[in-house]
């Protein structure tokens, strides 16, 4: 059948793209071809296959190495009063699709820089974390790396907390133990501050620490960031990604901090991630009804969050900075599982949209500018820990 014929045919146009999405992704092979037939017609073009025409390869990476490309990306379109995949979504990855099956795209070029899910059912930008000048930060090498066996993920449609911990185990277990060698050289009290992506183990890898400083004695206290996150109204109508602190309460988040080093009682705000709302209003103040939450000073203090040493105004007053890292094709495994089917956290299609659009914005200016500052990067799905030459000549003996 010639590829005129075979764009024509829905059914000979599933067949033959089914056999080339199996080369890069594994959990396409899990699938039946009707399976994979039901998620490719929610995405078939009105006037057919052969109507989706193809921009060149160079100018589609020239369109997703920009900001304006993702910040364009609409969280909650509609059409007929439900929320739908934003077209420029659709549009990527209808020309993947075509791309493939005609050969216009090579099959290494569209593994290299996209990565497909099979439950979003959709094509997403590889996200490059460790640049040149990371590297050198670091010395241009790991200190320490194992065996990447977060590999064995990439036939899973989505990947839970047990499994991940699992594959982690090696890379968590260096870290802890480094955490604890470099505190023991710095002195206590001091604030650690672990930031990086959703879903990446923030959380857990936190309390795993907890454990270890209480079992050794130490007062533990932990400071969320997202508690000062103010109203999800407000902050995206505002443009999260450009207000930069006007998504936080930040005044009250700079002297919590302020107040904790010195040993002082805080009362922080309480974000409710159910209904995306704080306890504070827009100038600081506690609503009527709402709970704070009450921090007693420790030895101890985790600050957790996406970009807990991004600002300069707080920098000075954090001990450890640690960036936690894993790749976003395992996140959004892991955010499937734990905020769709566990959670209920967001309705399909708006964190279908919301995946796409954050992460290379979140990348370029959160993730990225705190890992060239930071003391330690913890890379799960490389398996590797990261740290600048002097924290690597404290932690040689480990």
């Amino acid at each position: 059948m010639s590829i005129s014929d075979t764009l024509s045919s829905p059914e000979a146009f599933s067949e033959l793209l089914f056999d080339k999405m199996k080369c890069l992704n594994p959990a396409i092979a899990d699938m039946e071809p009707y399976e994979f037939r039901y998620a490719l017609n929610n995405l078939a073009p009105e006037k057919g296959w052969d109507s989706v025409k193809l921009d060149t390869a160079d100018e589609i990476e020239h369109r997703i190495s920009r900001r304006e490309f993702y910040a364009g990306i609409q969280i909650k379109p509609r059409v007929d009063d439900r929320i739908v995949l934003d077209e420029n979504i659709v549009r990527l990855t209808t020309m993947l699709f075509v791309g493939l099956v005609t050969g216009e795209y090579d099959e290494a070029w569209v593994k290299a820089h996209f990565f497909f899910d099979v439950r979003s059912f959709f094509f997403l930008h590889r996200t490059t974390y460790f640049t040149d000048k990371i590297r050198a930060h670091f010395g241009g090498k790991p200190f320490r790396q194992f065996e990447q066996k977060q590999k064995g993920f990439e036939r899973l449609q989505d990947v839970g907390y047990k499994a991940f911990q699992e594959a982690n185990a090696e890379v968590d277990q260096l870290f802890i133990e480094s955490v604890m060698k470099l505190i023991a050289a710095r002195g206590t009290p001091i604030l650690l501050a672990i930031a990086g992506p959703t879903a990446a183990g923030k959380t857990e890898i936190v309390e795993r620490l907890r454990v270890t400083f209480e079992q050794a004695g130490q007062q533990v206290t932990s400071i969320e960031m997202d508690n000062f996150l103010t109203d999800r109204d407000y902050r995206e109508a505002k443009g999260i990604f450009t207000q930069g602190k006007q998504a936080l309460h930040f005044e009250l988040f700079e002297q919590s901090l302020e107040d904790i080093t010195h040993g002082k009682k805080i009362s922080i705000p309480r974000y409710d991630f159910i209904f995306a709302t704080s306890s504070h209003d827009l100038n600081g103040n506690l609503k009527p009804g709402g709970v704070p939450i009450e921090i007693e000073p420790a030895d101890i203090i985790f600050i957790e969050g996406n970009f807990p040493f991004l600002f300069e105004e707080v920098v000075h007053l954090i001990g450890l900075k640690v960036v936690y890292l894993t790749d976003d094709p395992v996140r959004l495994k892991r955010k499937w599982k734990r905020d769709i089917d566990y959670r209920k956290k967001y309705e399909p299609t708006y964190f279908r949209n919301r995946f796409f659009k954050d992460q290379f914005i979140m990348a370029q200016i959160a993730y990225r500018p705190q890992m060239e500052v930071c003391d330690i990067v913890v890379d799960t799905s490389g398996a590797a820990l990261w740290t600048t030459p002097e924290n690597a000549e404290i932690l040689a003996s480990i």
